[in-house]
Protein backbone atom coordinates (compact mmCIF):
# COMPACT_ATOMS: atom_id res chain seq x y z
CA UNK A 1 0.00 0.00 0.00
CA UNK A 2 1.11 3.56 -0.70
CA UNK A 3 0.44 6.48 1.64
CA UNK A 4 0.20 10.23 1.19
CA UNK A 5 -0.11 13.26 3.47
CA UNK A 6 -3.64 14.64 3.74
CA UNK A 7 -3.07 18.17 2.47
CA UNK A 8 -0.81 20.16 4.77
CA UNK A 9 -1.91 18.22 7.85
CA UNK A 10 0.03 15.65 9.87
CA UNK A 11 -2.43 12.90 8.83
CA UNK A 12 -1.21 10.20 6.44
CA UNK A 13 -3.75 8.24 4.41
CA UNK A 14 -3.61 5.18 2.20
CA UNK A 15 -3.73 5.64 -1.58
CA UNK A 16 -6.88 3.49 -1.50
CA UNK A 17 -9.78 4.72 0.63
CA UNK A 18 -12.65 2.39 1.51
CA UNK A 19 -15.96 3.84 0.38
CA UNK A 20 -19.09 2.85 2.25
CA UNK A 21 -22.20 4.12 0.47
CA UNK A 22 -23.61 0.62 -0.17
CA UNK A 23 -23.60 -0.34 3.51
CA UNK A 24 -27.11 -0.51 4.84
CA UNK A 25 -28.68 -0.82 1.39
CA UNK A 26 -26.75 -3.42 -0.62
CA UNK A 27 -24.60 -4.67 2.26
CA UNK A 28 -25.48 -5.88 5.74
CA UNK A 29 -23.64 -4.84 8.88
CA UNK A 30 -21.74 -8.15 8.94
CA UNK A 31 -20.68 -7.66 5.31
CA UNK A 32 -19.58 -4.11 6.05
CA UNK A 33 -17.44 -5.32 8.94
CA UNK A 34 -15.89 -8.03 6.75
CA UNK A 35 -15.02 -5.39 4.16
CA UNK A 36 -13.30 -3.20 6.73
CA UNK A 37 -11.34 -6.14 8.12
CA UNK A 38 -10.16 -7.11 4.63
CA UNK A 39 -9.26 -3.55 3.68
CA UNK A 40 -7.32 -2.91 6.89
CA UNK A 41 -5.44 -6.20 6.43
CA UNK A 42 -4.42 -4.94 2.98
CA UNK A 43 -3.02 -1.71 4.41
CA UNK A 44 -6.01 0.61 4.00
CA UNK A 45 -6.27 3.07 6.89
CA UNK A 46 -8.76 5.53 5.37
CA UNK A 47 -12.57 5.08 5.42
CA UNK A 48 -15.03 7.54 3.92
CA UNK A 49 -18.70 7.80 4.83
CA UNK A 50 -21.44 10.45 5.14
CA UNK A 51 -24.43 11.25 7.31
CA UNK A 52 -26.81 10.68 4.34
CA UNK A 53 -25.47 7.20 3.45
CA UNK A 54 -26.44 4.66 2.26
CA UNK A 55 -27.34 5.69 -1.26
CA UNK A 56 -29.93 6.05 -2.58
CA UNK A 57 -30.91 8.01 0.52
CA UNK A 58 -34.14 7.11 2.31
CA UNK A 59 -35.64 8.17 5.61
CA UNK A 60 -35.51 4.68 7.07
CA UNK A 61 -31.82 4.13 6.21
CA UNK A 62 -30.47 7.61 6.97
CA UNK A 63 -27.28 7.38 9.05
CA UNK A 64 -27.11 3.59 8.87
CA UNK A 65 -23.72 3.50 7.15
CA UNK A 66 -22.08 5.58 9.87
CA UNK A 67 -23.64 3.28 12.45
CA UNK A 68 -22.12 0.21 10.78
CA UNK A 69 -18.69 1.82 10.84
CA UNK A 70 -19.24 2.88 14.44
CA UNK A 71 -20.06 -0.63 15.61
CA UNK A 72 -16.90 -1.91 13.91
CA UNK A 73 -14.76 0.75 15.61
CA UNK A 74 -16.24 -0.14 18.99
CA UNK A 75 -15.69 -3.88 18.53
CA UNK A 76 -12.14 -3.68 17.17
CA UNK A 77 -10.90 -1.03 19.60
CA UNK A 78 -8.38 0.38 17.13
CA UNK A 79 -9.77 3.87 16.53
CA UNK A 80 -6.31 5.46 16.53
CA UNK A 81 -5.24 3.38 13.52
CA UNK A 82 -8.13 4.46 11.29
CA UNK A 83 -8.62 7.80 9.53
CA UNK A 84 -12.37 8.37 9.57
CA UNK A 85 -13.89 10.80 7.07
CA UNK A 86 -17.54 11.75 6.99
CA UNK A 87 -19.66 14.52 5.49
CA UNK A 88 -22.35 17.00 6.46
CA UNK A 89 -25.25 17.59 4.09
CA UNK A 90 -26.08 20.89 2.48
CA UNK A 91 -29.54 22.03 1.37
CA UNK A 92 -31.69 19.61 -0.56
CA UNK A 93 -35.25 19.48 -1.80
CA UNK A 94 -35.29 15.68 -1.53
CA UNK A 95 -34.09 14.99 2.02
CA UNK A 96 -36.75 16.72 4.10
CA UNK A 97 -36.54 14.03 6.79
CA UNK A 98 -33.13 15.38 7.90
CA UNK A 99 -33.28 18.24 10.44
CA UNK A 100 -36.83 19.12 9.36
CA UNK A 101 -35.67 19.62 5.78
CA UNK A 102 -33.64 22.72 6.59
CA UNK A 103 -30.21 21.28 5.92
CA UNK A 104 -27.81 24.16 5.36
CA UNK A 105 -24.13 24.71 6.01
CA UNK A 106 -24.89 27.10 8.86
CA UNK A 107 -24.03 26.97 12.55
CA UNK A 108 -27.17 25.22 13.80
CA UNK A 109 -27.11 22.50 11.16
CA UNK A 110 -23.41 21.74 11.31
CA UNK A 111 -23.42 21.53 15.11
CA UNK A 112 -26.42 19.19 15.07
CA UNK A 113 -24.98 17.09 12.26
CA UNK A 114 -21.53 16.59 13.77
CA UNK A 115 -22.90 15.50 17.16
CA UNK A 116 -25.24 13.01 15.49
CA UNK A 117 -22.40 11.64 13.36
CA UNK A 118 -20.13 11.27 16.40
CA UNK A 119 -22.85 9.33 18.19
CA UNK A 120 -23.41 6.98 15.27
CA UNK A 121 -19.68 6.51 14.74
CA UNK A 122 -19.17 5.88 18.46
CA UNK A 123 -16.10 8.09 18.55
CA UNK A 124 -15.05 11.36 20.16
CA UNK A 125 -13.57 12.88 17.02
CA UNK A 126 -13.75 12.83 13.24
CA UNK A 127 -10.44 12.95 11.38
CA UNK A 128 -11.80 14.61 8.24
CA UNK A 129 -15.12 16.44 8.23
CA UNK A 130 -16.26 17.31 4.72
CA UNK A 131 -18.94 19.59 3.29
CA UNK A 132 -20.81 17.11 1.10
CA UNK A 133 -21.77 19.66 -1.55
CA UNK A 134 -21.86 23.47 -1.74
CA UNK A 135 -24.60 25.42 -0.03
CA UNK A 136 -24.75 27.78 -2.99
CA UNK A 137 -26.29 26.89 -6.36
CA UNK A 138 -23.52 25.71 -8.65
CA UNK A 139 -22.62 22.99 -11.14
CA UNK A 140 -22.47 19.68 -9.28
CA UNK A 141 -23.74 16.10 -9.73
CA UNK A 142 -23.67 15.81 -13.50
CA UNK A 143 -24.06 19.48 -14.41
CA UNK A 144 -20.93 20.41 -16.34
CA UNK A 145 -21.72 24.04 -17.13
CA UNK A 146 -22.36 26.74 -14.52
CA UNK A 147 -25.71 28.56 -14.66
CA UNK A 148 -25.83 31.63 -12.48
CA UNK A 149 -28.80 32.24 -10.16
CA UNK A 150 -28.78 35.91 -9.11
CA UNK A 151 -31.47 35.23 -6.50
CA UNK A 152 -29.58 32.47 -4.70
CA UNK A 153 -29.35 32.95 -0.92
CA UNK A 154 -26.38 30.83 0.12
CA UNK A 155 -24.95 30.57 3.61
CA UNK A 156 -21.78 32.71 3.55
CA UNK A 157 -18.59 30.66 3.36
CA UNK A 158 -17.21 32.67 6.28
CA UNK A 159 -20.08 31.53 8.49
CA UNK A 160 -19.48 27.90 7.57
CA UNK A 161 -15.79 28.22 8.37
CA UNK A 162 -16.54 29.88 11.71
CA UNK A 163 -18.42 26.87 13.02
CA UNK A 164 -15.91 24.43 11.55
CA UNK A 165 -13.24 26.33 13.45
CA UNK A 166 -15.20 25.86 16.66
CA UNK A 167 -15.36 22.12 16.03
CA UNK A 168 -11.60 21.91 15.49
CA UNK A 169 -10.94 23.94 18.65
CA UNK A 170 -13.30 21.67 20.61
CA UNK A 171 -11.46 18.57 19.37
CA UNK A 172 -14.49 17.10 17.63
CA UNK A 173 -12.87 17.47 14.19
CA UNK A 174 -9.20 17.26 13.27
CA UNK A 175 -9.28 18.52 9.67
CA UNK A 176 -11.89 19.81 7.24
CA UNK A 177 -12.44 19.06 3.58
CA UNK A 178 -14.57 20.02 0.61
CA UNK A 179 -16.60 17.87 -1.75
CA UNK A 180 -18.23 18.40 -5.13
CA UNK A 181 -16.51 21.78 -5.27
CA UNK A 182 -15.55 24.11 -8.10
CA UNK A 183 -12.32 26.09 -8.55
CA UNK A 184 -14.07 29.28 -7.39
CA UNK A 185 -15.48 27.56 -4.33
CA UNK A 186 -12.21 25.89 -3.40
CA UNK A 187 -10.18 29.08 -3.70
CA UNK A 188 -12.76 31.11 -1.80
CA UNK A 189 -12.72 28.63 1.07
CA UNK A 190 -8.92 28.72 1.17
CA UNK A 191 -8.71 32.52 0.95
CA UNK A 192 -11.40 33.04 3.60
CA UNK A 193 -9.71 30.57 5.94
CA UNK A 194 -6.44 32.50 5.60
CA UNK A 195 -8.09 35.87 6.14
CA UNK A 196 -10.05 34.80 9.21
CA UNK A 197 -7.56 32.29 10.64
CA UNK A 198 -10.01 29.43 10.29
CA UNK A 199 -9.39 25.77 9.34
CA UNK A 200 -7.82 25.34 5.94
CA UNK A 201 -9.35 22.58 3.79
CA UNK A 202 -6.94 19.67 3.25
CA UNK A 203 -8.77 17.80 0.48
CA UNK A 204 -11.55 17.94 -2.07
CA UNK A 205 -13.72 14.91 -2.83
CA UNK A 206 -14.90 15.15 -6.43
CA UNK A 207 -15.79 12.60 -9.13
CA UNK A 208 -12.89 11.46 -11.27
CA UNK A 209 -12.61 8.53 -13.66
CA UNK A 210 -11.85 7.69 -17.28
CA UNK A 211 -15.45 8.73 -17.98
CA UNK A 212 -15.17 12.03 -16.13
CA UNK A 213 -11.87 13.90 -16.12
CA UNK A 214 -13.45 17.33 -15.74
CA UNK A 215 -11.40 17.77 -12.53
CA UNK A 216 -8.38 18.34 -14.77
CA UNK A 217 -9.87 21.45 -16.38
CA UNK A 218 -9.82 23.79 -13.39
CA UNK A 219 -9.43 21.90 -10.14
CA UNK A 220 -6.17 20.10 -10.89
CA UNK A 221 -4.15 23.32 -10.70
CA UNK A 222 -5.79 24.19 -7.39
CA UNK A 223 -4.98 20.72 -6.07
CA UNK A 224 -1.30 21.07 -7.04
CA UNK A 225 -0.63 24.66 -6.02
CA UNK A 226 -2.71 24.65 -2.83
CA UNK A 227 -2.04 21.09 -1.59
CA UNK A 228 -5.77 20.41 -1.85
CA UNK A 229 -5.46 16.81 -2.94
CA UNK A 230 -8.23 14.96 -4.73
CA UNK A 231 -10.18 12.20 -3.02
CA UNK A 232 -11.54 10.65 -6.19
CA UNK A 233 -15.04 9.19 -5.98
CA UNK A 234 -16.80 7.09 -8.63
CA UNK A 235 -13.43 6.02 -10.12
CA UNK A 236 -15.25 3.24 -12.01
CA UNK A 237 -18.23 5.34 -13.06
CA UNK A 238 -20.56 3.37 -10.77
CA UNK A 239 -19.19 0.15 -12.24
CA UNK A 240 -19.51 1.12 -15.92
CA UNK A 241 -15.76 0.80 -16.50
CA UNK A 242 -15.80 -2.85 -15.47
CA UNK A 243 -17.60 -3.51 -18.75
CA UNK A 244 -20.41 -5.41 -17.07
CA UNK A 245 -23.10 -3.04 -18.34
CA UNK A 246 -22.06 -3.05 -21.99
CA UNK A 247 -24.66 -3.78 -24.67
CA UNK A 248 -27.44 -2.95 -22.24
CA UNK A 249 -26.57 -5.74 -19.80
CA UNK A 250 -28.02 -5.37 -16.31
CA UNK A 251 -26.49 -7.98 -13.98
CA UNK A 252 -28.80 -8.96 -11.09
CA UNK A 253 -28.07 -7.02 -7.91
CA UNK A 254 -25.70 -4.55 -9.59
CA UNK A 255 -26.02 -0.87 -8.68
CA UNK A 256 -27.11 0.42 -12.09
CA UNK A 257 -29.59 -2.44 -12.32
CA UNK A 258 -31.16 -1.54 -8.99
CA UNK A 259 -31.14 2.25 -9.03
CA UNK A 260 -32.34 4.56 -11.78
CA UNK A 261 -30.72 7.62 -10.19
CA UNK A 262 -27.31 6.76 -11.65
CA UNK A 263 -28.43 6.70 -15.27
CA UNK A 264 -26.04 9.50 -16.28
CA UNK A 265 -23.36 6.80 -16.43
CA UNK A 266 -25.30 4.75 -18.96
CA UNK A 267 -25.83 7.22 -21.82
CA UNK A 268 -24.79 6.28 -25.36
CA UNK A 269 -21.59 8.34 -25.17
CA UNK A 270 -20.55 6.53 -21.98
CA UNK A 271 -21.27 3.19 -23.62
CA UNK A 272 -19.03 4.05 -26.59
CA UNK A 273 -16.21 5.28 -24.39
CA UNK A 274 -16.47 2.31 -22.06
CA UNK A 275 -16.31 -0.12 -24.97
CA UNK A 276 -13.10 1.53 -26.14
CA UNK A 277 -11.51 1.40 -22.67
CA UNK A 278 -12.52 -2.21 -22.11
CA UNK A 279 -11.14 -3.22 -25.51
CA UNK A 280 -7.88 -1.43 -24.73
CA UNK A 281 -7.53 -3.24 -21.41
CA UNK A 282 -8.18 -6.62 -22.96
CA UNK A 283 -5.72 -5.96 -25.76
CA UNK A 284 -3.01 -5.70 -23.11
CA UNK A 285 -4.40 -8.57 -20.97
CA UNK A 286 -5.48 -6.20 -18.21
CA UNK A 287 -8.60 -6.32 -16.11
CA UNK A 288 -10.69 -3.31 -17.27
CA UNK A 289 -11.59 -2.25 -13.72
CA UNK A 290 -8.00 -2.47 -12.50
CA UNK A 291 -6.78 -0.49 -15.52
CA UNK A 292 -9.32 2.24 -14.82
CA UNK A 293 -8.41 2.39 -11.13
CA UNK A 294 -4.66 2.29 -11.81
CA UNK A 295 -5.02 5.34 -14.04
CA UNK A 296 -6.75 7.26 -11.25
CA UNK A 297 -4.30 6.02 -8.59
CA UNK A 298 -1.33 7.47 -10.44
CA UNK A 299 -2.61 11.00 -11.11
CA UNK A 300 -0.19 13.53 -9.60
CA UNK A 301 -2.99 15.62 -8.05
CA UNK A 302 -4.52 12.63 -6.25
CA UNK A 303 -4.38 11.93 -2.53
CA UNK A 304 -6.61 8.84 -2.41
CA UNK A 305 -8.98 6.83 -4.61
CA UNK A 306 -12.29 5.94 -2.97
CA UNK A 307 -13.31 2.44 -3.95
CA UNK A 308 -16.58 0.70 -3.17
CA UNK A 309 -17.55 -2.94 -3.39
CA UNK A 310 -20.49 -5.14 -2.57
CA UNK A 311 -18.43 -8.31 -2.08
CA UNK A 312 -14.95 -9.24 -0.91
CA UNK A 313 -13.76 -10.40 -4.33
CA UNK A 314 -14.51 -6.99 -5.83
CA UNK A 315 -12.84 -5.32 -2.87
CA UNK A 316 -9.67 -7.39 -3.17
CA UNK A 317 -9.38 -6.76 -6.92
CA UNK A 318 -9.94 -3.03 -6.47
CA UNK A 319 -7.34 -2.71 -3.73
CA UNK A 320 -4.84 -4.65 -5.84
CA UNK A 321 -5.00 -1.89 -8.46
CA UNK A 322 -2.60 0.13 -6.29
CA UNK A 323 0.23 -2.21 -7.40
CA UNK A 324 -0.51 -1.92 -11.13
CA UNK A 325 1.67 0.33 -13.27
CA UNK A 326 0.28 0.93 -16.72
CA UNK A 327 2.65 0.58 -19.69
CA UNK A 328 3.26 3.67 -21.81
CA UNK A 329 1.33 2.08 -24.67
CA UNK A 330 -1.74 1.78 -22.46
CA UNK A 331 -1.44 5.38 -21.28
CA UNK A 332 -1.14 6.53 -24.88
CA UNK A 333 -4.23 4.51 -25.74
CA UNK A 334 -6.18 6.04 -22.86
CA UNK A 335 -5.35 9.56 -24.01
CA UNK A 336 -6.40 8.73 -27.57
CA UNK A 337 -9.77 7.44 -26.35
CA UNK A 338 -10.22 10.49 -24.13
CA UNK A 339 -9.61 12.76 -27.13
CA UNK A 340 -12.36 10.96 -29.04
CA UNK A 341 -14.76 10.66 -26.07
CA UNK A 342 -14.07 13.51 -23.61
CA UNK A 343 -16.00 13.43 -20.34
CA UNK A 344 -19.15 11.58 -21.39
CA UNK A 345 -20.33 11.46 -17.76
CA UNK A 346 -19.76 14.87 -16.12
Amino acid sequence: MEYSPLGRSDITVSRICLGTMTWGEQNTEAEAHAQIDAAVAAGVNFIDTAEMYPVPPRADTYGRTESYLGSWLRRRGNRDRIVVATKVMSRSVDLRYVRSGDTRLDRANILAAVDASLARLQTDYIDLYQLHWPDRRTNTFGQLGYRHDPHDQAVPIGETLEVLGELVTAGKVRQVGLSNETPWGAMTFLHTALQRERPRAVSVQNPYSLLNRSFEIGMAEVAHREDLGLLAYSPLGFGMLTGKYLDGARPPGARLTLFERFRRYTNSYAQEATRAYVDLARRFALDPAQMALAYVNTRPFLTSTIIGATNLRQLSDNIASVDLRLPDEVLTGIEAIHTRHPNPCP
